[in-house]
């Protein structure tokens, strides 16, 4: 989700998180709802996420895996060879991960000490201008009286790093503070990226192959990189909102997608670890119970250890209840626009110009033009073997928010001059081909103009992804004075001048203390009735 990260990590830093006493869930729901749906009453084996009783003595990671060991059948080893516990955990819950058939987890249901288990999911991952946009200078405001995130270790749960990018250069960075434990697996290291796993199963190497993990780690805590550009379009200085900061990153997704029990277990390594912040830019399509996810549950503990924990709001909306990551502990943070665009207006044969956005700027002759291809039957472009398109623009609507490269790729190289994308307003873009096209007569040639970046002029069209209408933080803050004091759950601001004594005590009086021992959270008759689900108090 690349605007999705512009936004998402500016907020934690302006909090520590510092709690006591700590917090604690308790689940209380009939014993025949322990067990989550997907049983299949069947032999095959399915990955379960497990969640039971601390062991009898803390005896550390070896007296919890054999604590954990007793749940299992007597056979550790499935029929297929393959172990039975995959991952065990100890900082986010007491519980673990293993490959069990129906009838073993309805047995295991019995035990003394089970809570819950879980079916595994796989879940999905979700400029150079952006910091000068949020309103940050260097030498001066809150990243100088902050010192731009020096000190602070941001752990992000993702696809992986790509260690050589410059964004992770050390020039400037301090060493890690001493409390962090983590460490690099498989990548060198530096006083920057100061950590690096990886928990996908058979795979030990925290590279990454889908680009997201590089993009959301640099977003956040990039350092500054100069003359950065995209082909030349964008130049500038490049940065992470906290530049200052240390990177860790838990590689627990893959270009399939991110399967739970390794989300968890990426959770568990970097609360050890000692992260101060945890970047979640990932979720499932669709928002879940928070007492039936074990992210959700996992994340309250790494909040009570003092980690603000940052999730993804999704993908897709703007429709009701699309909003995920949606537990009254995590920090949900949603795309938001920029006041720059990349111009690339359509000049149609007729008169008219249509503006849109390309960031890659195609220099094309002004003087001639060229017939544009648009089919009904053919709208979304999967299949142009039948039309001959060279020479043309061909018009297509995405399929998605994000647009599939391989079908523009495929495209261009048939021999088509371009292609111009068009999507409905539901996902963000102004722009809308399909409706000029039934109202406008024969505009059947053009030109495609590239002009550039420029900053946004209110009131013109602009195609993007986050919207047509970019808000200036300090103006939305003029407008609309957002009260958080409710919410400051055993979080301390972080106040420029570290002397002044009054206004740490005033927001620490404000902190407001989350009561969760024993109280019932989320039962399944309640699940889905905001009215009637029990959250964990505030008082």
């Amino acid at each position: 989700m690349p605007s999705l990260t512009n936004l998402i990590i500016l907020l934690p830093l302006l909090f520590l998180a510092t709690l006591s006493p700590t917090p604690s869930l308790c689940y209380i729901s009939p014993a025949a709802t322990r067990v989550q749906q997907g049983s299949t009453g069947t032999s095959d084996y399915r990955t379960y996420i497990v969640l039971v009783d601390p062991p009898p003595s803390s005896a550390g990671e070896v007296g919890h895996r054999r604590w954990y060991e007793t749940f299992l059948p007597s056979s550790h080893i499935g029929e297929s060879g393959e172990p039975r516990l995959l991952h065990t955990y100890t900082e986010v819950f007491s519980g673990f991960t293993a490959r069990l058939t129906d009838a073993e987890l309805d047995e295991m249901a019995k035990k003394p000490g089970f809570v819950r288990a879980f079916p595994d999911r796989m879940l999905q991952l979700m400029t150079t201008h952006t910091p000068e946009f949020l309103g940050l200078r260097s030498g001066t405001g809150f990243w100088s009286d902050t010192r731009y995130g020096k000190g602070v270790i941001v752990g992000l749960l993702d696809s992986g790093i790509y260690a050589a990018h410059p964004s992770f250069d050390d020039h400037g960075i301090p060493p890690p503070p001493t409390k962090w434990k983590g460490s690099c697996r498989e990548v060198r290291c530096n006083n920057k990226l100061i950590g690096a796993k990886s928990f996908i199963a058979g795979d030990d190497r925290p590279f990454d192959f889908a680009g997201h993990g590089t993009h959301t780690s640099s977003t956040a805590a990039g350092n500054f990189v100069t003359n950065a550009s995209y082909h030349g379009v964008g130049m500038g200085t490049a940065s992470g909102i906290a530049p200052g900061a240390h990177i860790a990153m838990y590689k627990v997704c893959t270009g399939i997608g991110c399967e739970e029990s390794a989300i968890v277990a990426g959770l568990d390594a970097a609360i050890k670890d000692g992260v101060d912040v945890l970047s979640l830019s990932l979720g499932g399509p669709t928002s879940v119970s928070f007492d039936k996810d074990p992210i959700a549950i996992g994340a309250f503990s790494a909040i009570s250890k003092g980690i603000i924990v940052v999730c993804a709001a999704g993908n897709h909306g703007p429709t009701p209840r699309s909003v995920i990551n949606d537990a009254p502990w995590l920090l949900t943070v949603a795309a938001g626009s920029v006041d720059r665009r990349f111009d690339a207006g359509v000049h149609l044969g007729n008169g008219l110009r249509l503006n849109g956005e390309a960031l890659t700027q195609v220099k094309m002759p002004t003087s001639k033009s060229y017939p544009l291809l648009y089919s009904e039957e053919n709208r979304f472009c999967g299949n142009e073997d039948h039309v001959p398109i060279t020479g043309k623009i061909v018009v297509c609507q995405a399929m998605t928010p994000m647009p599939q490269y391989s079908t523009i790729r495929s495209i261009m190289d048939a021999g088509a001059a371009g292609v111009v994308l068009f999507n409905d307003e539901a996902d963000g873009y102004s722009i809308l081909l399909q409706d000029y096209y039934s109202r406008v007569s024969k505009p059947d040639r053009g030109v495609v103009l590239f002009t550039g970046s420029k900053p946004y002029l209110p009131g013109r069209a602009q195609a993007g992804h986050s919207g047509s209408r970019a808000q200036h933080p300090r103006r939305m803050a003029a407008r609309n004075k957002i009260c958080i004091e409710a919410f400051q759950y055993h979080i301390r601001y972080i106040h420029g001048n570290t002397t002044c004594q009054r206004c740490r005590g005033a927001h620490q009086k404000l902190a407001s203390r989350l009561v969760t021992g024993c109280h019932q959270v989320g039962h399944p008759d309640n699940v889905g009735h905001l009215q009637q689900h029990r959250w964990p108090d505030i008082e």
